[in-house]
């Protein structure tokens, strides 16, 4: 398979070649182009919504837990809302994979939810607690842990950052739900 596997570089790609046809075409063009993705990213999301359909059905845990583990696939899963484990689950396997991280500057970290507005509630404990660097622990490596296992989740706030106050950690701003078909995709 030849071009690039990041779906982030892939989304940016599909964006700019749209602008690219809008500007030769104008809005027609436009409209056109972002019709054609909508309809390969729908036939897509269904062929993949099939696969997990089959591979459930057969009650394959290893296969289920491989597409899960590979960054695209799973990155794929998310867009179209189809993968096996719920964000809440993602975040805390990522806030797992971070622990020793944390656990080597004392400090700690507790999910505490993940709302239905995307939003995940964090706790620092430890002495990372009110420290200065706790910021830095908390936009470094929690913030790419949980920006790669859940891209769907809209904001992280963390209690604990600065002394008692919360501090809200912008990740990224998404609307609610599955992770968006790239921008300019209707």
């Amino acid at each position: 398979m030849a071009g690039t596997t990041d779906v982030q570089v892939t989304g940016d790609r599909v964006e700019a070649l749209i602008d690219e046809l809008a500007g030769l075409g104008g809005p027609v063009a436009r409209g056109a182009a972002e019709e054609l993705v909508r309809v390969l990213v729908e036939l897509y999301g269904a062929g993949l919504e099939r696969v997990m359909e089959i591979v459930t059905e057969a009650e394959a845990a290893e296969v289920l837990h491989r597409m899960a583990a590979d960054d695209l696939v799973a990155a794929l899963l998310v867009l179209h809302d189809l993968h096996p484990l719920s964000t809440e689950e993602r975040v805390r396997a990522a806030l797992e994979d971070i622990r020793p991280y944390l656990g080597a500057h004392e400090g700690d970290v507790e999910l505490l939810d993940v709302d239905e507005g995307g939003v995940a509630r964090l706790r620092l404990r430890g002495t990372c607690h009110g420290c200065p660097s706790s910021q830095l622990t908390v936009t470094d490596a929690i913030e790419r842990a949980v920006v790669q296992a859940a891209p769907e989740v809209s904001r992280v706030d963390v209690e604990g950052v600065t002394g008692d106050q919360t501090s809200l950690l912008q990740i990224q701003h998404r609307p609610p739900g599955p992770c968006p078909v790239p921008e300019g995709v209707s």
